[in-house]
């Protein structure tokens, strides 16, 4: 295969990031439980009935036990929602942004000596990196991520908590990666992990013009449809999305979900700073 520059400048640029500018251990000092204290698993015979956790039990409609133990390492998970709707106008910048954000993770968690486990869930199965202390396996997953091409998918947003859930065993702090244009309940997800949110997204899809006569076609079905996209388009289109934008706070809100947007334009890790 070809060297891709784009990617691997990307990786490049991530890794040198990281090493200049992040010092310290960062992940250690965001705010939250004691990562190393618990862990959720399957119920087994013999288990103590009184460790069930009744909310996931309910969700996964198996039962599901709280087990201590004692772990100094971190396990940082990153889950990209990758699908057609990364692609905006004719670029698509959204995954690009969506790929050196993980690549910044993983450079993070590696110099932290701590543990990465990658899911980027997708139309077709999961792209899968096992729990890893391996820089060149995060890269690999970073690649795999920016060369995997959405156009004309969908995924699945109601089967991806379930999916992570049951790749994802040990707890770990989380992080969601998409644009959230689409409704999806991370509540399960948040009873066994620290689960962040980062909502990626560019601006022309919150600062829409005026475009008039226009063909307009959905990035995951390919279906076109010719309208006028005047100012009343532009005010129902934006109402939609502060609609959906609410709904995804509220959530967050009530499952003790920290979320940031962050921009295709903006600088990466100066956002993802502002978690640690």
């Amino acid at each position: 295969m070809p060297i891709d520059t784009r990617v691997e400048t990307l990786l490049i640029k991530a890794r040198e990031e990281v090493y200049t500018l992040l010092s310290g251990n960062n992940f250690s000092q965001m705010q939250g439980e004691g990562y190393d204290l618990s862990e959720i698993r399957e119920y087994q015979v013999g288990d103590d009935v009184r460790k069930i956790n009744w909310i996931i039990t309910a969700k996964m409609r198996k039962p599901y036990i709280k087990e201590l133990h004692s772990n100094r390492e971190l396990s940082i998970a990153v889950a990209p929602l990758m699908d057609g709707s990364l692609y905006f106008g004719d670029t698509n910048n959204k995954q690009y942004t969506i790929a050196e954000t993980t690549a910044l993770l993983g450079y993070a968690t590696y110099k932290n000596s701590d543990i990465f486990t990658g899911i980027a869930c997708r139309q077709e199965q999961s792209i899968y990196r096992a729990a890893t202390k391996n820089i060149y396996s995060i890269e690999s997953f970073v690649k795999r991520l920016y060369r995997y091409d959405t156009l004309g998918t969908k995924l699945a947003y109601t089967q991806v908590p379930q999916e992570i859930f049951a790749r994802l065993h040990k707890r770990s702090i989380l992080f969601i990666i998409g644009d959230f244009l689409q409704e999806i309940d991370l509540s399960l997800l948040a009873q066994r992990h620290e689960v962040i949110a980062l909502i990626i997204r560019d601006r022309g899809e919150e600062e829409v013009q005026k475009m008039g006569e226009v063909t307009l076609q959905d990035p995951s079905s390919h279906r076109a449809m010719d309208t006028y996209f005047g100012q009343k388009s532009i005010q129902r289109y934006q109402a939609h999305l502060a609609k959906n934008d609410q709904a995804h706070r509220e959530h967050f809100a009530k499952y003790n979900i920290r979320h940031l947007k962050i921009y295709t334009d903006e600088d990466i890790l100066s956002r993802l700073m502002e978690l640690f």
